[in-house]
């Protein structure tokens, strides 16, 4: 293989690009990371609710700089009116500044020696005797990158994906969030509201600070209405929601999120990560563990092919074998459960938080609750010691997801 103008590209610098690059510089690659925007972690497209275990997976330690709140438990809402508390009793996430966030983990990345260029825009991607050769728009001019491996870490309707000939995420759903004055009920909780109000996934509000929640929902329905229009209803008609909400928006984030990974993640030269590859968890929308996690794998197979100047569909195909093996269980397992939630409707919903409601259930869902690993708590529920609680929705519930 000649030499080429990087060891490895990787276009996209979120969260899961950033470390995917950071992961092929430390792996021994010369690593260039581009960028369409002009800036990192703008426009945002994400509620900012990170998992502790999302803050451990990009080895960042929580920091002022980036953290605005942190939270340890959910109050969920069924439309009947019924909360369920769940309390983990300890830190369980935190509500970031994406801006800043973003902008820690490219810092990161270039610290690695990482080169990072913005205003780049790829717009075609082919391979001829084994080297990937990229065009990049850059600044209005057109260019042409060549790299061993291009990573596609270029969001939800991912080009990169599509002009490798992977396909694209065949299912998104709209999500939309405002940042707006209201009064929590605690700070150190997130609101969940489900049912027909957020059809297919839910409601949240999550606290910034004492006086301003982003407020938001992603849908997955089968009519015309768009996800702005579910938000309008929720803030008017959720006699909860429009008793706190103070009106008017701070903040406006509008996004997508892909349901179901690609059947294949990896081709010749070409490896796909993050919210581009499907990556997400169907339980809750979030990809920022997920994506990391990948993308840590992603970094390290690209620098090693590279470095071994083998390339091929096998060679990086050991990409999708191994990240498929940390988190593709649970990613199904995950499916199966949004499936199952979008198939019933607000009186089972009803009951399915009604059987919940009970303090040994509650103490269960406390111990072993894993907003990651949701699977986790499922089977801990269908213990003997808990059945006897469950009424029949949550025990089909729990057989249809695991």
């Amino acid at each position: 293989m000649k030499n080429t103008d990087h060891d490895v590209v990787v276009v996209g610098a979120g969260p899961a690009g950033c470390t995917a690059a950071r992961y092929a510089a430390k792996n021994g690659a010369s690593v260039l990371m581009i960028e369409d925007h002009a800036s990192i972690g703008s426009p945002v497209g994400c509620t900012g609710l990170l998992s502790t275990r999302a803050m451990s997976e990009c080895e960042l330690r929580p920091s002022d700089d980036f953290v605005l709140n942190k939270v340890r438990g959910a109050f969920v809402h069924s439309m009947n009116g019924t909360c369920l508390p769940i309390d983990g009793k300890r830190t369980k996430a935190y509500v970031v500044s994406r801006k800043i966030f973003d902008r820690t983990l490219a810092s990161m990345a270039v610290e690695s020696e990482v080169e990072l260029r913005l205003n780049s825009r790829a717009v075609n991607l082919k391979r001829n005797n084994g080297i990937q050769k990229l065009q990049v728009m850059e600044k209005g001019r057109l260019h042409e990158i060549e790299a061993k491996v291009v990573i596609g870490a270029d969001g939800v309707r991912s080009n990169i994906a599509r002009m490798a000939g992977l396909g694209q995420v065949k299912k998104i759903l709209p999500g939309i969030q405002i940042e707006a004055p209201y009064r929590s009920l605690d700070m150190d909780f997130v609101e969940i509201f489900v049912g027909s109000q957020a059809p297919g996934l839910f409601g949240w509000t999550v606290p910034v600070d004492e006086r301003i929640s982003r407020i938001g929902l992603a849908v997955d329905h089968g009519n015309d209405d768009n996800a702005s229009v579910f938000l309008e209803r929720m803030l008017r008609n959720n006699a909860h929601i429009s008793s706190r909400y103070g009106g008017g928006q701070l903040d406006l984030a509008v996004g997508g999120i892909p349901l179901g990974p690609l059947e294949r993640t990896s081709a010749a030269g070409t490896l796909i990560v993050g919210d581009a590859a499907g990556q997400v968890k169907p339980t809750s929308g979030g990809g920022i563990y997920t994506g990391a996690a990948c993308a840590r794998i992603a970094g390290e197979v690209a620098a090693r092919a590279a470095l071994e100047n083998d390339t091929s569909a096998q060679r990086l195909s050991e990409y999708d074998r191994r990240w498929r093996a940390k988190i593709g269980r649970e990613l199904a397992i995950g499916m199966n459960i949004h499936n199952f939630i979008r198939s019933i409707g607000d009186t089972e919903m009803d009951q399915l938080i009604a059987s919940m409601n009970k303090p040994s259930i509650l103490d269960t869902i406390t111990r072993y609750g894993d907003m990651d690993h949701p699977s986790i708590v499922i089977r801990k529920l269908l213990s003997p010691s808990n059945s006897r609680h469950l009424i029949g929705i949550f025990r089909a519930f729990a057989k249809a997801v695991i």
